[in-house]
């Protein structure tokens, strides 16, 4: 028995299903139900939530939301083979799983939600983590379907995310994440507690989604900052230029200089960039 319910260990559960960790999918398995309930808490309180689960595995996670009141917990799950591994928690939690087989990358799962809002909680794959968020952040209109986001990363990626100007991690990932959400790094997970143990700490994440983010158009703010920070040992003037406007423009528009480098702008001087961007390409349009 364990210590959040009277489900079986983890370990036998893997075991019974031959459920070991496959490196192709991006799995490493958390089997300490006291470090699920922790990530499960993190979230906030369940009672009335509907929980979005990427890669349960065994279910170490799923058992956690269930056991600390989730009303209704949507796993999505690619490997076919812990579907059954998972069968013993729908029984356990009559009503209050759903398991879903797909591809998180594209599944769709709004029209599970009945027009509600649901939280992400998920130790995801290492293999698809970064692209889920960016896919998730990236979702129209805004704010989104989702009303937070408890998720896990190696470090280094946690890092990227809540990065601010000047911090060494700052990035087009930072910028996007920052202008769209509150971002925050909760705790770090040791390599050991993982099945298999990763080569790095990770971390859990939670982002919040903004009600009204600084306006701009989403795919503007992504193309300049790709620009800026594809070059960002350059100034401004130099790595904007891939956009094929002036960028002195740009830069005057978010009152900068245009000798600066990317990692010194804001998130603000990103999205002034922005704006000046779209108004630039919507008059050549308008022009033409």
């Amino acid at each position: 028995m364990s210590a959040i319910d009277d489900l079986p260990p983890l370990r036998d559960i893997i075991r019974e299903h031959s459920l070991s960790a496959r490196k192709s999918l991006g799995q490493n398995f958390l089997l300490d139900l006291n470090l699920t309930a922790r990530i499960a808490r993190a979230a906030g309180p369940l009672e009335d939530s509907t929980v979005i689960e990427v890669g349960p595995g065994p279910g170490g996670l799923t058992r956690a939301l269930l056991a600390l009141g989730a009303r209704r917990v949507i796993a999505i799950e690619r490997d076919e083979r812990a579907l059954a591994a998972l069968d013993y928690i729908v029984k356990r939690y009559p009503g209050r799983l759903d398991i879903v087989h797909a591809d998180a990358q594209q599944f769709d799962p709004r029209p599970l939600l009945d027009g509600g809002k649901a939280k992400i909680v998920a130790n995801l794959p290492y293999n698809i983590a970064t692209q889920l968020l960016v896919d998730w952040l990236s979702i129209e209109p805004w704010p989104p379907w989702y009303d937070m986001m408890v998720l896990m990363f190696q470090r280094e990626v946690a890092e990227r995310i809540v990065a601010q100007e000047n911090d060494e991690a700052y990035g087009r990932l930072a910028v996007l994440a920052n202008w769209r959400t509150e971002t925050k790094i909760l705790f770090d997970i040791s390599p050991a507690a993982f099945v298999p143990q990763p080569k790095v700490t990770s971390s859990l994440v939670r982002l919040i989604p903004r009600a009204t983010p600084e306006p701009c158009d989403r795919r503007a703010l992504e193309q300049v900052a790709a620009a800026a920070f594809g070059q960002r040992r350059k100034m401004l003037r130099q790595s904007l230029k891939s956009l094929s406007v002036d960028p002195a423009r740009l830069a005057a528009a978010a009152h900068i200089d245009t000798t600066r480098r990317a990692e010194t702008i804001p998130i603000s001087g990103f999205v002034a960039m922005a704006r000046e961007l779209a108004n630039i390409r919507n008059t050549t349009s308008n022009v033409a």
